[in-house]
């Protein structure tokens, strides 16, 4: 016979009313563990929507009570890392962060023992060994869905990691790009170089399009139409180790903003034919296929693209070999050497756009050739102040003031 409460209601198995303390009880074995759970409510209705939720977890695999008190934050990673979609590439960011900064350190720690003061002094060691708040806000973007995510699982009862980021991390430098009188001496003597004239067009097409490195490293021709003059761009290039070794991969834009079509201007124009033609002495092959792409812009002799770091390395020598060059030139004129900043793919990405912004371009048409998807990233640089451009504002009010 069926198990009554106080009211007279069936109980099911496992359940039971406990009238000294006038409430409910639910005990049920998990079958993984062995282990005996009783949970409690104060009527009817509420325990049984628990064991709904117990039957849930029970069938979703969930930690259990006894499970969830031994859980480190390393297994915790492993869960929360198997609840995400996103791109194989930023999946592979988040492991080897997570094997470089977390697994060997705090992630060997128990969720439950993990406190604020913890996060806190994780991040303060990273910020005394010089690491870049960028690199401490990914982290931190690991960090807190994963403790929101076992909040949810009822593994801890708050968020140790949110709202502590803030003061640690080496601040980024600014991004320099080129004056136009820097971007000049880097074009005359690339020009002049029997050993670097082979890289003007990549710096004009690189400066003049203002695209990111994985869509100069993915630019082919077949994106490429000289008759309509435009430029097209709804891929990029990715060099990375994702489990199989060392290889290329075509990704799409990360937003629909990058996706997008560039006009090509006379100078780009002169570019992308100059680079045909220096394809054409060297004999480069154009059936040679990575990421399912070929007949790349700019390749190595071997025909493959190039990877970003190659791209970067490319301009390291040709400002190395500036420098080298100006020093001499300065010491033998007895003046101040004018050497050329450090170089990267992303400062002439800067460079390009802050053309477009010198030029007065409207603030929308510089986003959508940037291919920004917030129009703040587009105005740091829009609204970003040079000497040479406050001269040019200020001749400007000369000419309307004049008479």
């Amino acid at each position: 016979m069926a198990r009554k409460d106080n009211k007279g209601r069936n109980l099911k198995t496992g359940e039971s009313y406990r009238a000294t303390e006038n409430r409910y009880m639910y005990r049920y074995k998990d079958e993984r563990t062995g282990e005996r759970v009783t949970v409690y409510a104060l009527d009817l209705a509420e325990l049984r929507e628990k064991e709904k939720e117990i039957q849930r977890r029970l069938d979703s695999g969930l930690l259990t009570t006894s499970e969830a008190k031994k859980t480190d934050l390393n297994t915790m990673y492993e869960h929360y890392r198997g609840t995400l979609q996103i791109r194989d590439a930023t999946l592979a960011n988040y492991d080897a962060l997570w094997e470089h900064h977390v697994r060997n350190d705090i992630g060997r720690m128990r969720m439950v023992d993990i406190k604020p003061s913890h996060i806190r002094t994780f991040y303060s060691d990273m910020t005394n060994k010089g690491y870049a708040w960028g690199t401490l806000k990914i982290i931190h973007g690991i960090f807190c869905p994963l403790f929101n995510l076992a909040m949810d699982d009822e593994i801890i009862l708050r968020n140790p990691a949110m709202g502590n980021l803030e003061g640690y991390g080496v601040k980024p430098k600014e991004k320099v790009a080129l004056t136009r009188e820097e971007q000049k001496r880097l074009f005359e003597f690339v020009e002049s170089s029997n050993s670097y004239n082979i890289h003007k067009p990549l710096l004009e097409i690189m400066i003049g399009t203002a695209c990111r490195v994985g869509e100069i490293s993915g630019l082919t021709w077949e994106d490429v139409d000289l008759q309509r003059r435009e430029l097209t761009i709804d891929h990029q290039l990715i060099y990375k180790d994702l489990g199989e070794g060392w290889q290329f991969y075509r990704h799409e834009p990360k937003t629909e903003a990058g996706k997008r079509t560039i006009p090509i201007s006379d100078t780009l124009y002169h570019a992308f034919v100059e680079q045909k033609k220096i394809q054409f002495m060297l004999g480069i092959h154009h059936d040679t296929e990575a990421a399912g792409l070929k007949n790349f812009v700019f390749t190595a002799k071997s025909g493959m693209p190039y990877a970003p770091n190659a791209l970067n390395n490319v301009l390291k020598n040709i400002v190395n070999a500036y420098n080298k060059n100006e020093l001499k030139l300065a010491e033998k004129e007895r003046r101040t050497p004018n050497e050329l900043p450090h170089l990267s793919c992303h400062s002439l990405r800067h460079t390009g756009c802050t053309r477009l912004a010198e030029s007065g371009m409207d603030l929308k048409v510089l986003q959508y050739i940037m291919g920004h998807a917030d129009a703040s990233v587009t105005m740091d640089i829009y609204n970003h102040t040079s000497k040479e451009r406050v001269f040019a504002e200020v001749e400007k009010m000369d000419a309307a003031m004049a008479v």
